[in-house]
């Protein structure tokens, strides 16, 4: 795999979890040292920060004991505030086709994209390690979270595993994924077909990270925690591509995660591989998906994404110091990936009849096809905590036009039947009767 990263953060002066980052890779691959050609600068974005990369000498992190202590849920966020607040962390990376590749094999895909999909001009089985993708392939809508992963040295992580540049401050160290929300956008913020840009094979891409808000919360037990939400931007060769938005919930450590001490547990053998499987269900019109992943699967997909978090792979930690008494748990971003896949195999292939378009016709009603089958934009929310060997089913429902709605299609050219509000999909990941995960798919037309 290679994957190479040049990071800067701006202003100079930064707390002690981003400290590291302002080491620069830059010296070793002097081929990535000039920046990319943007065409919106972070200073036109109101952002005030220097967009040239930086090279400063790194400063030894202090080790975990002499970072300052909070007690509160308030105090947390004011520090991680000002620590990070108003600061931008640059990352370029040479996407490759081996990252996407060895995602695509995790999920257990044969190929990145449904046969009918436009950007399908790549059909080769991905378990032919010799039909790597190559450059322009395009990667499929979630499939970004395999790259620009976590860096750092182990001793810099958190007790629980996590990277902790934008971990709220102790005791606030245990995290979870709450929810987010991704949005794709059109080269030059022009609507056009065949709708919202991707990141492609072989481009060197820049990540632009912030740190948005840290606010104290209540849990529904009274319990303080932290709730952290993070703001990545993705560029291409031809702009801004993606804007992903991420939000963490951080709640206080458990007595033996800093405890040196063995601890026992009960062990409970997950058996078999990952499954998944479509099925028809009376009165629904479209197949549910049925997901069950083994550790194996959970394992691998940590390694993918450089996530050292340790109630997704170490069954112990996950029982006797995280509380998670069925074993190690399903990635948050796992799911969220399976949600986009759930959209492009069953839902986009029912919304239109794709069987009645051909790759090589070009009508109006295909450019139509296009846009209402990708992707605009998505917003989730993780509800309960789902379990590897524990099968979950995905579905969806379309939520009914709203009169404005209705309104705002006929304000559009009636020539141009194509572009309008996109289609509203709710998506439920559910397990025996609970809702685990949903998620609201925006496509970029009607």
């Amino acid at each position: 795999m290679s994957h190479h990263l040049v990071r800067t953060l701006r202003p100079a002066r930064v707390g002690r979890p981003a400290r590291r980052l302002l080491r620069s890779t830059t010296s070793r691959q002097p081929w990535l040292s000039s920046p990319l050609p943007l065409s919106v600068s972070l200073a036109a974005r109101a952002h005030n920060f220097s967009t040239t990369p930086q090279n400063s000498q790194s400063t030894p992190s202090p080790p975990l004991a002499d970072v300052k202590q909070t007690t509160s849920a308030a105090d947390a966020a004011a520090q991680l505030l000002a620590e990070l607040g108003g600061k931008t962390i640059t990352r370029k990376q040479y996407l490759d086709g081996n990252q996407v590749q060895r995602l695509s094999l995790t999920l257990g895909r044969r190929t990145l994209w449904p046969e009918h999909h436009d950007e399908n001009p790549y059909p080769d089985d991905m378990t032919d390690l010799d039909a790597t993708p190559g450059p322009g392939i395009a990667i499929p809508q979630g499939y970004h979270l395999a790259y620009f992963t976590p860096d750092g040295l182990e001793d810099e992580l958190g007790p629980d595993g996590t990277d902790r540049t934008f971990n709220a401050p102790a005791p606030f160290t245990r995290r979870m994924w709450a929810g987010g929300k991704m949005t794709w956008h059109d080269e030059n913020g022009i609507v056009s077909y065949p709708g919202p840009m991707m990141l492609r094979v072989g481009e060197v891409a820049e990540e632009r990270t912030r740190l948005v808000d840290a606010v104290a919360k209540k849990s529904r037990d009274g319990s303080e925690m932290v709730l952290v939400d993070v703001e990545k931007e993705f560029w291409g060769k031809k702009g801004l591509v993606l804007v992903d938005r991420r939000s963490w919930i951080f709640r206080p450590e458990l007595e033996a995660a800093s405890s040196t001490q063995e601890t026992v547990t009960e062990t409970h053998v997950v058996r078999g591989p990952s499954t998944t499987r479509d099925v028809d269900v009376d009165g629904e019109d479209l197949p549910r998906r049925y997901h069950r992943w083994s550790p194996t699967a959970l394992f691998r997909f940590s390694a993918l994404t450089f996530n050292g978090h340790k109630i997704h792979y170490d069954q112990s930690w996950s029982k006797a110091i995280e509380n998670h008494a069925p074993g190690v748990v399903v990635h948050g971003p796992l799911n969220l990936i399976c949600m986009l896949n759930y959209f492009q195999d069953i839902i986009a292939s029912h919304s239109k009849g794709v069987q009645d378009f051909s790759p090589s016709t070009f009508s109006g009603s295909r450019y139509g096809y296009e846009r209402a089958t990708r992707v605009r934009e998505i917003e989730y929310r993780a509800l309960s905590p789902l379990y590897a060997g524990q099968e979950y089913s995905i579905r969806a429902a379309k939520r009914e036009v709203k009169e404005e709605e209705e309104e705002a299609k006929e304000e559009c050219d009636p020539d141009d039947e194509d572009f309008g509000p996109g289609q509203v999909w709710d998506v439920f990941i559910e397990r025996e009767g609970t809702l685990c995960m949903r998620g609201t798919i925006t496509t970029a037309g009607p």
